[in-house]
């Protein structure tokens, strides 16, 4: 379907959603991003091909909100993914490595559906990332206890996390844990229709989002 202005729902450029996030974020009466009060929720999705233009238009945008009084706290999924890992015993980080190998070469989906029984449980459910992230929020409120006011999170790395990750799951498990602040996803992926999401363009769409989503 297509109206005077093209494509019903033509994509917006990245720069153009990173100004309609800074809009929103700066706003007179407070941050904008949702018409929620209680949930303050956004998602930026961008093309995946665009990580790298993504980060520094996010590094430009938090400069900006910086010299604007405003902290900024930016969470890497992949970093906590990693973090995890590492603690890890490395005796079974080498089998579950070895064991995805040999399965690779008899059945790919085989070798995928071990590595999802092994990571998925470091990343998914409230025990997963989830936990991490709220740890992270917890910390930077207890840091700055009087500029919760001007404060935003970036959760950006996400595409590292592909093909076991779930958005919805994170932000569900998030609802009601961030102090009230303004929490912006950067999700890789692409928009179907009005609040669906496809996950790196690859994963089926997935409709279980309640946040407003820049596009």
């Amino acid at each position: 379907m297509t109206n005077s202005l093209g494509p019903l729902f033509d994509k917006t450029s990245l720069d153009q959603k990173i100004e309609a996030l800074k809009k929103d974020l700066l706003a007179e009466d407070g941050p904008q991003i949702s018409t929620m009060r209680n949930y303050r929720f956004a998602i930026l999705p961008y093309e995946p091909e665009e990580e790298f233009k993504l980060r520094v238009a996010i590094r430009h945008l938090s400069d900006d909100l910086k010299s604007s009084g405003w902290q900024v706290l930016s969470i890497s999924l992949q970093g906590l993914l990693l973090h995890r890992l590492k603690q890890e015993d490395q005796t079974l980080q080498q089998r579950i490595m070895e064991t995805e190998r040999r399965l690779y070469v008899k059945n790919p989906d085989r070798a995928l559906t071990h590595l999802k029984d092994k990571i998925s449980p470091h990343i998914e459910g409230l025990e997963g990332v989830a936990t991490d992230v709220i740890a992270l929020i917890d910390d930077f409120v207890e840091n700055h206890p009087d500029e919760v006011n001007q404060t935003v999170i970036f959760i950006g790395r996400t595409g590292a996390l592909y093909p076991f990750f779930r958005s919805s799951s994170l932000l569900k498990h998030l609802d009601g844990k961030t102090r009230n602040l303004p929490v912006i996803l950067l999700y890789p992926g692409k928009r179907e229709g009005m609040s669906a999401l496809s996950f790196m363009g690859e994963m089926p769409a997935d409709r279980d989002y309640r946040p407003r989503i820049y596009s």
